[in-house]
This record gives structure tokens, C-alpha cells and sequence, in this order.
């Protein structure tokens, strides 16, 4: 590789592209203040167990995608691959937990060695907001509205459709998660190998395979819906409830999921078909789980 030539799965950002970047971050900061999002900034790198604790030593950012390497004091350190777990990191570093509620937005590159494609670098941009704190279902709603919003003064809200789902509380998937045990178990021939290390560690990233093959398997899983218990279902129904009176249209989307266990309840994304395969343009969805995973103390958060 010509050494004046940059890294496979990076980019210069030319006077025209980086306007466009640096509209699409201004824009995000300045609807986001709007909301009482107050801007903080992390570092780029974070020792290696602020990501692998909670995604965990099994997931496919953990074991492929990571950049992790031991400085010259021999710590193992990480390029952040996402943006919220070193957020909560710093959330419990500083002492804020005694705070909340907290509202805060963040934008800044982020890392993953995946296969470069078109909308998929190994250095990518993300814009961040992260509410903490508030457990009813109206905090979900507020940071989807924000999103919407942010894609609206962007001019490409209707080019988007927002999918939602919900991932239910711990109990509900537990019981999710035990039912597609039995069911991929009793087709794991047929599944790929990825799928079949997850089918022991991680069922519910099955679902999210993009194998044919997998896909073809999970066609046939039983419906999360079956599982929901009450106190699950009365969440999802007040964000719908609040999206609705907000008049922000949506699509239920049961096979919207997120594989990692500290996320629970509300999962959405604002996607389009203008980007072939990287049609995801806004995610997000709420983590009550992680701030304990990293130490901290039992503390809800949506983002």
C-alpha cells in the first residue's frame, strides 16, 4: 500500500464534505441545546474495559471490530468504538450521579475495524445525546422527538421511516431469550457460525444476522410480543402514546432488537432506502442496565 495513500476505511474530509459535516454537527448541537442538552466531550481512547465489560467479550465489536492495543505503560486500551458507555464512564468518574437528571450531547469520530463498503468507514463521525436518570417512558420519547428533529432542520426527515420496537424489561427477556435457545437450537445446522457461537452466548443477535441463511432460520422465531409481561407492554404503550400526540409517525419493527443485555424497552431507528446497505441514519433506544455494569450505581438511561 502506497504510503501516501490513507488507511483503508478512512477519508479526507475536502473543503465540500467537511461544510457538510460540520452543518449536520452544528445543527445537532444547536437543536440539542434546545432541549437542555448541555455539550461535553470525552477522550478518543478509554482502557479497554469501559467497552468490553458491557458489550462483552463475545460480541462481534468486541472479538473482530475493536482497535485495542497496550500503550507504553503496558495498559490495554481501545479506540471507542460507540459513544455511550465512555459517557456513563465519565458520567461515574465525575461524581455526577449525584445529579441527575442529566442531559448531555457529544460529537466526535469513533472506530470499528469492519469491512469498508459505501456509508461504512473504520473512522466514522457520530453526533450523541444521552439522557440519564429519568426512568418513565416520556424520556424515551423526548430523545426520538429529538432526533426527528434534528433530521427535520436537516431537510431529510421524509426520507426516513422511524422503526420501533420494544426489548422489554429483564424478566421479558429472559424468558425471550430462553425460548429462541430452544428454537435456533433445534435448527442449528442450519445456521452460520457466527450464529451458532452466539446461539450460546447472545441468541437475540441471531435475529439480527444479515447471513441468508440465518435469516431464512429466523423467519419462523416465536414473536417477542408473546413474552412481554404487563409492566412491559404499559411502557411501550406510553411512548407510542407520546409519539403519537407528538404526531411523529412510526413502524413497529419486532426484528429491530439490541443484542447487549444492559439495553431494555424502548429500541428505535430512523431509517431510509437512499444509502443501499447502510440505511440506518439515526439509532438509539434505552440502557437501564449499563451504568451498573460499569461500577455505577443503579441508574436509568435512554439514548
Amino acid at each position: 500500500m502506497p504510503a501516501l495513500q490513507p488507511v483503508r476505511g478512512t477519508q479526507d474530509l475536502l473543503p465540500t464534505e467537511q461544510s457538510r459535516h460540520r452543518l449536520v454537527a452544528e445543527t445537532a448541537r444547536l437543536i440539542a441545546a434546545r432541549y437542555g442538552y448541555q455539550e461535553i466531550a470525552t477522550p478518543i481512547f478509554e482502557f479497554t474495559e469501559v467497552f468490553s465489560r458491557p458489550i462483552g467479550e463475545t460480541t462481534d465489536i468486541v472479538v473482530k471490530e475493536m482497535y485495542t492495543f497496550r500503550d507504553r505503560s503496558g495498559d490495554e486500551i481501545t479506540l471507542r468504538p460507540e459513544y455511550t458507555a465512555g459517557m456513563c464512564r465519565a458520567i461515574i468518574s465525575n461524581g455526577l450521579t449525584q445529579s441527575l437528571p442529566l442531559k448531555f450531547f457529544a460529537s466526535g469520530p469513533m472506530f470499528r475495524h469492519e469491512r469498508p463498503q459505501k456509508g461504512r468507514f473504520r473512522q466514522f463521525h457520530q453526533i450523541d445525546v444521552e439522557l440519564i436518570g429519568v426512568a418513565q417512558p416520556q424520556a424515551d420519547v423526548e430523545v426520538i422527538e429529538l432526533g426527528a428533529e434534528i433530521l427535520r432542520e436537516l431537510g431529510i426527515l421524509d426520507r426516513t421511516v422511524l422503526e420501533l420496537n420494544t426489548l422489554g424489561d429483564a424478566a421479558s427477556r429472559r424468558a425471550y431469550r430462553d425460548a429462541l435457545v430452544d428454537y435456533f437450537g433445534k435448527h442449528a445446522a442450519k445456521l452460520s457460525e457466527d450464529s451458532r457461537r452466539r446461539l450460546e452466548v447472545n441468541p437475540l443477535r441471531i435475529l439480527d444476522s444479515k447471513d441468508e441463511g440465518d435469516r431464512r432460520v429466523s423467519a419462523g422465531v416465536p414473536s417477542f410480543d408473546q413474552y412481554l409481561n404487563d409492566e412491559s407492554r404499559k411502557f411501550f404503550a406510553q411512548v407510542r402514546a407520546g409519539l403519537d400526540h407528538l404526531g411523529i409517525a412510526y413502524k413497529l419493527s419486532p426484528r429491530l432488537v439490541r443484542g447487549l443485555d444492559y439495553y431494555c424497552h424502548t429500541a428505535f431507528e430512523f431509517v431510509t432506502e437512499h444509502l443501499g446497505a447502510q440505511g440506518t441514519v439515526l439509532g438509539g433506544g434505552r440502557y437501564d442496565g449499563l451504568m451498573t455494569l460499569l461500577g455505577g450505581p443503579d441508574t436509568p438511561g435512554v439514548g
